[in-house]
């Protein structure tokens, strides 16, 4: 086992502050044995529990809670006339022991921030604010990359009002504008750390080559790629995260609802779901997700939506633990065709 998963593992030991709001902690799920082998690695449904040190510094649950489901369609906008709705979500994923909130500026845009900043200011202790920017919106699905230093700066400024904060805690880069050079931008990330405004650094949707390449600008402590069940290209980042202890949070994990009964009929992967869903009593998201959360100690799945109901069923999915034989039926879907 790389020392990157090593350090990664040593948060299982790491509990929340004490000043941390508390509440059932249905993301941690209940207590699991550890192996009678002192010296043993820990097992499958050990890991799947484990927290995370993001950045070797925030200790934080592995399933945590997205905010592009409080937004309208195409992001664009709210979701509800009563904004009540989305406050409600939100305070309760932080009572059920959710410790990393993940947003961006440019869901609504502003919309998911400052619903962020409604429902749980003053931040709880232990409770991480994870943004985004670098991207401007001028209607539903339209997305401008916009990587210029004072642009980012800026953006920064703006997610450091709507939030009501002094210091986000992880900063993320939403697309590397290929008009800029990467180095300019992280630099940009950079003096915005040093001067306190960001604890730390992370870049969405890039390759390995190009983390690689990050690193050796800046201290990137997450990455954020569409990874899920079905959809592993890329497994090579996510490889990397493992040997670096950089934080992977999968966007889509839940394939944009195509894993959550919504499956093709005779398909691959519905016929391998269904039964070890009603193995365990579950739904085939909350199958989807224990996956992830088995398959690497590196992954941080922060599923959205906007109801307290499938909330729920999304933190139960921490409880599941697959065994060996499940696991390597749910792998081997990375290679099935499932169309």
């Amino acid at each position: 086992m790389s020392a990157g998963v090593l350090s990664m593992l040593r948060g299982m030991d790491t509990q929340p502050s004490p000043d941390a709001t508390t509440g059932p902690d249905v993301s941690a799920g209940p207590e699991v044995p550890m192996s009678s082998e002192p010296h043993g690695e820990p097992t499958a449904a050990e890991r799947a529990r484990a927290a995370f040190s993001l950045g070797g510094k925030l200790t934080v649950g592995r399933l945590g809670f997205g905010t592009g489901g409080l937004v309208g369609p195409g992001y664009w906008g709210p979701r509800h006339d009563d904004p009540e709705r989305s406050l409600a979500v939100l305070r309760r994923a932080v009572d059920r022991g959710v410790t990393l909130i993940d947003t961006a500026d440019n869901y609504g845009p502003d919309v998911a921030e400052e619903l962020v900043a409604r429902a749980l200011h003053p931040y709880p202790a232990g409770l991480v604010i994870a943004t985004k920017g670098g991207v401007v919106r001028t209607g539903p699905n339209i997305w401008h990359i916009a990587g210029r230093p004072e642009q980012l700066r800026a953006m920064c400024e703006a997610s450091l009002r709507r939030l009501r904060t002094d210091t986000i805690d992880l900063y993320q880069l939403h697309r590397l504008d290929p008009d800029v050079p990467m180095a300019d931008q992280l630099g940009a990330l950079l003096e915005l750390q040093q001067a306190g405004k960001i604890r730390h650094i992370g870049l969405d949707s890039i390759s390995a080559a190009e983390l690689t390449r990050a690193r050796e600008l800046a201290p990137i402590a997450s990455v954020q790629n569409r990874y899920n069940l079905l959809d592993r290209a890329s497994e090579d980042v996510l490889r990397l995260c493992e040997r670096t202890g950089t934080a992977f949070l999968p966007w889509f994990p839940l394939g944009n609802g195509t894993l959550t009964g919504g499956g093709n009929p005779g398909s691959p992967a519905t016929d391998t779901l269904a039964p070890i869903a009603a193995a365990h009593g579950a739904t085939t998201g909350q199958i989807a997700l224990a996956w992830l959360l088995h398959h690497s100690p590196a992954l941080l799945p922060t599923p959205g939506t906007s109801s307290p109901a499938h909330l729920d069923e999304n933190l139960s999915a921490a409880r599941i633990a697959l065994t060996a034989q499940q696991l390597a039926q749910l792998d081997a879907l990375g290679d099935a065709p499932n169309e």
